[in-house]
């Protein structure tokens, strides 16, 4: 049974997918168009195996969703609405300065 997550949990589980650069390309690959596993991996470059993982991940985040093709199945983002989210989440990011860090980036660790 799907129930709506809280606000909290969303942005959580959102956080969580966006804090690894291959689950990055791989939402951002999947804004383009549903895709199978195998051209997945060979796009990105890595195994399938640590491709799975990734989607695992995904998939438990609730961003992505298996749709069964024959003998294959197909993933794609779990709603529309997240490829304009990452667009712009994409385009906030690109207009902040790319010479500055935050303030506290050495004590806290960031940036």
């Amino acid at each position: 049974m799907l129930t709506l997550a809280t606000n909290l949990d969303a942005l959580t589980r959102f956080g969580r997918a966006l804090a690894d650069p291959i689950r990055c390309h791989l939402l951002l690959a999947l804004r383009e168009a549903p895709a199978y596993p195998s051209d997945l991996a060979d796009g990105l470059g890595i195994s399938r195996t640590r491709l799975s993982n990734h989607l695992a991940c995904l998939r438990d985040c609730g961003l992505v969703v298996t749709v069964p093709d024959g003998r294959r199945t197909r993933y794609e983002l779990a709603d529309p609405r997240l490829g304009h989210a990452l667009d712009d989440l994409r385009n906030t990011v690109v207009a902040v300065a790319t010479d500055r860090t935050c303030v506290d980036a050495d004590d806290k660790g960031c940036c």
